[in-house]
């Protein structure tokens, strides 16, 4: 089978010698071999593992991302971040924890932009409700934009 690992940067992994890959995906953890049915998965923050025809094996981190076997000789992985690498024990241990500590970042970022736009909405709505909404200049209060009479 043939293996193809992207990101939105770069083409991370090229392999055409697969014999076995095992990755995970929310519902656990999956092999793909030679003649696989088309299949297309979300994958976790996880290590994918592949085996050549020698039986060496081979592995990149993923953060996430999506799986899809085509023709059951084709594997393309799209990721947002893939690492590389023959220490499996450092790329479980260090870079795994690595991603999820951003994807957490990234969704305190996002929960606390939700929070402000919320916000925003809620004081926008509050002053529009409001019947002592500002003056805006030349209204019919004849109040200025400074807030002096005119």
């Amino acid at each position: 089978m043939r293996l193809a690992v992207s990101t939105p940067l770069a083409v991370v992994v090229e392999a055409g010698d697969v014999a076995h890959l095992r990755a995970e995906d929310d519902t656990g953890a999956f092999g793909i071999l030679p003649g696989h049915a088309d299949f297309l998965t979300a994958l976790t923050i996880s290590v994918v593992t592949w085996r050549d025809p020698d039986g060496r094996e081979h592995h990149i981190a993923v953060r996430g991302g999506m799986l899809e076997v085509r023709g059951g000789d084709t594997i393309a992985v799209a990721t947002r971040e893939a690492m590389p690498g023959d220490d499996l024990h450092h790329l479980e241990a260090e870079v795994l924890a690595t991603f999820r500590r951003q994807a957490e970042e990234e969704r305190a970022a996002r929960s606390d932009a939700q929070r402000l736009y919320l916000a925003a909405m809620r004081q926008i709505i509050r002053l529009i409700r409001s019947d002592q909404s500002p003056s805006l200049p030349g209204g019919p209060d004849g109040a200025s934009f400074d807030g002096f009479d005119a």
